[in-house]
């Protein structure tokens, strides 16, 4: 891990180097942030593999750090009304947003934003100063 920007209060956000083990330091931080949050054990592990396809994907088209970020969702009342949702960011400094695309049954790849997809309340993708980020809400059970 580069470093760990914030893990306090409503966010926890890290920087990851674009080395082989970035996914999985990923998944540790992730899933012990979460764990301190006390959200609900299936959302731990629908966001730990949803943040390491995300990982996974940063890293095999760039070079440059990838940042992991998460939103708590508002537990006092702040929130629109509708249901809570985890907010969940990975950023890397490619441009180009990520594509979609079919995967047969026997790919090696392919599957990572269909996953977030097909799982997520909300995904997309945004253009920043020097990267982009892949965004996505997951309901949080409640």
């Amino acid at each position: 891990m580069v470093g760990v920007i914030d893990t306090g209060g409503a966010c926890a956000e890290w920087t990851f180097p674009a080395e082989p083990d970035a996914a999985r330091s990923a998944r540790h931080a992730v899933r012990d942030a979460l764990r301190q949050w006390g959200l609900d054990p299936a959302l731990v592990d629908v966001t730990v593999l949803l943040v390491s396809e995300l990982v996974t994907n940063s890293l095999r088209y760039t070079s440059g750090p990838i940042g992991v970020r998460l939103v708590r969702p508002a537990v006092d009342g702040s929130a629109p009304p509708r249901a809570p949702a985890l907010l969940v960011e990975v950023s890397d400094p490619l441009p180009d947003p990520p594509r979609e695309r079919p995967a047969g049954p026997d790919d090696e790849g392919g599957r990572g934003l269909q996953l977030v997809a097909c799982t997520a309340r909300r995904w997309g993708t945004r253009r920043g100063r020097t990267g982009k980020t892949v965004w996505f809400e997951l309901p949080v059970p409640g």
